[in-house]
């Protein structure tokens, strides 16, 4: 679905990635962990075309899309959601989702809406309402809802539980993994959470300093003592 050749990126001349190789398969969870400032929101921002690149290529379903703009990678069947600002607080959640419709016809809008509240009723619930009054787990959903509008191929989390209480973090990983097994979406999550992200994942990656230490199942990576101790705080 996605391959990154040697790619090397950054910000103006600051190099953050470097020869960074990979493979991201179809309808798979590849969850991208490691310390802090290791590179790993740079990573997603590089595939979607937030970051300089410097060498390398990134491959998306045969394309070179290397440094195209986010709204041609976008179109392309690639999603991006931020940590933060990821919906229209100022917006209802009906405007925000009709804004996702933006371009499509009436009738493909309207059905494209009752899809994402079918996978997600409890938006219903405040149709009405400002996003910016939601709870962040709720705002979490209703940022999936928008970026379902387009039915993505691949979805792009960079720390979507960050600042959540367990529960709820759990909750929006739970609707993660639902994306993958109801809709076949391939998704790339990017987690502080170590051992959340890698309980959840089919693949993994871990990334130090720009670079990429280990490509491989999560289940391994769980259970790899010396990395987990080294790299992600996880007890051996």
């Amino acid at each position: 679905m996605i391959e990154l050749k040697d790619l090397e990126a950054g910000y103006g001349p600051l190099h953050v990635l470097f020869g960074v190789t990979a493979t991201y398969a179809p309808r798979l969870i590849t969850s991208i962990v490691g310390p802090n400032g290791s590179g790993k929101s740079t990573l997603l921002k590089t595939i979607f075309g937030f970051t300089k690149v410097f060498a390398g290529q990134v491959i998306f379903d045969g394309i070179d899309i290397t440094g195209r703009p986010s709204h041609h990678v976008a179109r392309l069947g690639i999603a991006y959601l931020p940590q933060t600002d990821n919906v229209f607080a100022n917006l209802t959640v009906r405007e925000n989702l009709t804004m996702a419709t933006y371009g499509m016809g009436k009738e493909s809008a309207r059905e494209r809406l009752e899809e994402v509240i079918a996978s997600f009723p409890i938006l219903e619930r405040y149709w009405r309402r400002k996003a910016g009054t939601l709870s962040g787990g709720e705002r979490q959903m209703l940022a999936m809802a928008v970026a379902l509008i387009r039915r993505p191929k691949v979805i792009l989390f960079d720390e979507p539980t960050a600042n959540l209480a367990p529960k709820i973090a759990k909750t929006v990983i739970d609707k993660i993994a639902e994306l993958r097994d109801e809709l076949g979406i391939t998704v790339l999550l990017v987690e502080q959470n170590a051992l959340r992200a890698l309980e959840y994942g089919d693949r993994a990656q871990l990334l130090v300093s720009g670079r990429l230490v280990f490509d491989g199942s999560a289940r391994e990576l769980l259970e790899s003592k010396e990395l987990g101790r080294l790299y992600l705080g996880l007890k051996g």
